[in-house]
């Protein structure tokens, strides 16, 4: 084995002294450019996704007036340029289906609604009743997933007059070739 290492050095060490020889002769004339390829499909270069968690348990809040249940989930990579410029997209998961949040239903024979509110590396998962008159608890079964789209890639999307809020959670996920 060592006698093969030995050869293979002496054969790299040879074909590298010939191909540096300064007799290379005189240089051609470059080619044509080719032409530029089609776009490639969109991708995940800059967005940056949790895979499905299960937030803490919930407690009583009061924000704005409001009283509801809240919980927070980590989002380390929540900067404060993604709060400034960016996109955060929040999604809920549960028995029967994947839903865009804020999600309004009729849990625990209220309407009420669940939104998300980002700050720096947290988003606080808010629930309350539209009537003002209790609240509904956050069940820690439910699945959360966020997707965080910087500036430069939401500036794209606005371009093509894309609204994340308003697409499905699949079609994000194909946008952004995430996988659901």
């Amino acid at each position: 084995m060592k006698i093969l290492k030995s050869l293979f050095a002496i054969l790299f060490i040879a074909i590298s002294i010939i191909s540096c020889s300064s007799d290379d002769g005189t240089d051609g004339v470059n080619g044509a450019d080719g032409q530029i390829g089609p776009a490639g499909p969109a991708g995940t270069a800059n967005v940056i996704y949790s895979a499905w968690i299960n937030a803490p348990a919930a407690a009583a809040e009061t924000i704005d007036g409001t009283s509801g249940m809240s919980t927070s989930i980590n989002a380390p990579e929540l900067s404060t340029d993604i709060l400034n410029k960016g996109t955060v997209l929040v999604y809920v998961s549960f028995g029967t289906g994947t839903f865009a949040v804020p999600y309004t239903s009729t849990a625990g024979g209220f309407v009420n609604t669940i939104t998300a509110i980002s700050s720096l590396q947290k988003i606080k998962l808010f629930r309350f009743r539209h009537d003002g008159a209790g609240t509904v608890n956050i069940p820690v079964s439910l699945s959360w997933r966020y997707i965080l789209i910087p500036g430069g890639v939401a500036a794209t999307a606005k371009k093509s007059n894309l609204d994340y809020s308003k697409m499905s959670y699949e079609e994000v996920c194909s946008r952004f070739n995430i996988q659901p």
